[in-house]
């Protein structure tokens, strides 16, 4: 029987989301797909549903799914891709219809090329062999991380003499978190520098509580980190983003405001805290979160592809 693939609309994200969680269980052994991290990918700003999404049905059941987006405005563009493990070949469907519409979208930003990044699980549900014969090649790898958490365990950290954290509490604090995620992410791989406005909807500032969100300074240096964390995932509290920036790193003050995050979500009753790092990070994350007690929870690739 052939596939009906038709595009993704907004309405279509609680089947996408049933079918992510799906996946999720194949992948990892537990769902953890949230609604709303689905309607946030696909209201993307910039995305045209009907043209950079696409749905394959087997008869009535939704067996893939894939979305492309450009945040580069260039050669870069990054997709999204799950299939279920006995429908290869409308995966396959979806790789080459992805393929096709990256090239369009990076020529319309005046590039030859798309460079397309997509990120799988380590063990995932497409067949490696087919995405590899199709030209795609791993370029990096991220470990998610996670930690359990008690309140006993878990207190309020203590600054040290000249260091003060404070949580985001108005729109002079919401733009200082983005200058500092703007510099102290900006020699991290793959990075897509960002607007205040773009880097808003980015981390779904309108259901943000940025109550959990902090920013470190100290004496001599003034606002030198942030971390910027969620709670609106149903598997585990999230710390989305943690920098400080270079000339204040050395000084314990990532594991400061790790620690923060800790006891913030051990308060409110949440027993794990995770978060994803990139292995090749050169800033000493993967220690920091190890010497924190966080260990592996699953990893995931960063695949390629050049299109032309």
């Amino acid at each position: 029987m052939p596939y009906l693939l038709r595009a993704a609309a907004l309405t279509d994200a609680p089947a996408v989301t049933e079918l992510l969680n799906e996946v999720d269980r194949i992948e990892i052994g537990q769902p953890e797909t949230d609604l709303h991290t689905v309607e946030a990918d696909l209201g993307r700003p910039g995305v045209d549903l009907d043209h950079d999404s696409w749905l394959a049905f087997d008869g009535p059941r939704l067996v893939a799914y894939a979305l492309v987006w450009d945040d580069s405005e260039g050669e870069r563009i990054d997709a999204d891709h799950y299939v279920l493990p006995d429908h290869q070949q409308a995966g396959e469907l979806l790789l080459e219809a992805m393929e096709t519409r990256a090239l369009a979208k990076a020529r319309a930003n005046g590039a030859s090329k798309a460079v397309v990044h997509l990120h799988l699980n380590v063990a995932p549900t497409i067949d490696l062999a087919l995405i590899r014969a199709r030209g795609w090649s791993v370029v990096r790898r991220y470990h998610v991380l996670e930690r359990p958490l008690r309140t006993d365990e878990n207190p309020t950290p203590e600054p040290s003499a000249g260091v003060h954290v404070r949580a985001c509490v108005d729109e002079a604090d919401r733009k200082q978190a983005h200058a500092l995620h703007q510099a102290t992410f900006a020699e991290h791989f793959d990075f897509q520098p960002r607007a205040y406005e773009q880097w808003l909807h980015d981390v779904d500032a309108e259901r943000l509580d940025w109550s959990l969100v902090w920013i470190v300074a100290t004496e001599d240096l003034g606002d030198v980190g942030f971390l910027l964390a969620r709670d609106d995932r149903e598997a585990m509290g999230w710390i989305r983003s943690l920098g400080v920036v270079r000339e204040a790193r050395g000084r314990g003050l990532g594991g400061l405001l790790l620690r923060h995050a800790f006891a913030a979500f051990a308060a409110r009753g949440r027993d794990t805290v995770g978060l994803g790092v990139d292995t090749q990070n050169t800033t000493g994350a993967p220690a920091l979160y190890a010497r924190n007690g966080m260990s592996v929870h699953f990893a995931v690739d960063t695949w390629e592809i050049v299109v032309r």
